[in-house]
């Protein structure tokens, strides 16, 4: 749609379900989250051959969408997938960070994640500071859902690819006590 003038080259856009969809800005926060989760599943993925982790590039599920998740793990690829965008025959695990899209990203992405066969969902709730899980899908719905603060998680398709929730939601910082108010001079 770039290519023809229908859209600016800038414009964050995902193809869903036949609808061009806008993407929310990326906050430092989100930006800080998709960072780090591509440094750690790089150095976990480390094995030539085996996985390649993706930030923000397309993955086409069918002629009508063509989601570009935060992450995606996909099967190795020797070109990059220089030749053609991912398919979900690909994917090992799509992770959406979410600072202000958590309801969407349930409501619409689980199921269209899950009628395509993904077999893992990861959705990373900033404000609600989990990691929801989602795998085994059937019938256009994850049969499985779990919700995590704390310990680590390892996609199932790749049990070396362990994030430790510790290190993803760090306990806030604390707020130092404002100094207290000049004595009065009388």
């Amino acid at each position: 749609m770039g290519a023809v003038g229908l859209l600016r080259a800038d414009e964050r856009v995902e193809l869903i379900e036949g609808d061009v969809v806008a993407m929310a800005p990326i906050g430092p926060e989100h930006a800080g989250k998709v960072n780090y989760l591509n440094w750690v599943l790089h150095q976990r993925l480390n094995r030539f051959g085996t996985a390649m982790v993706s930030a923000q590039n397309p993955v086409v599920l069918d002629a009508h969408s063509e989601p570009e998740p935060d992450l995606a793990v996909l099967r190795w690829r020797d070109d990059f997938y220089q030749q053609r965008h991912p398919g979900p025959a690909d994917v090992l695990l799509m992770i959406e960070v979410s600072d202000t899209t958590a309801r969407a990203d349930r409501r619409i992405k689980a199921p269209l994640y899950a009628r395509h066969g993904i077999p893992e969902y990861w959705l990373v709730d900033l404000p609600g500071r989990r990691l929801e899980v989602y795998r085994e899908p059937r019938a256009g719905r994850y049969r499985q859902i779990a919700e995590h603060r704390t310990g680590s998680v390892a996609p199932l398709a790749l049990p070396e690819a362990v994030i430790d929730l510790a290190a993803l939601f760090p306990a806030p910082p604390s707020t130092p006590e404002p100094p207290p108010a000049p004595a009065s001079r009388t």
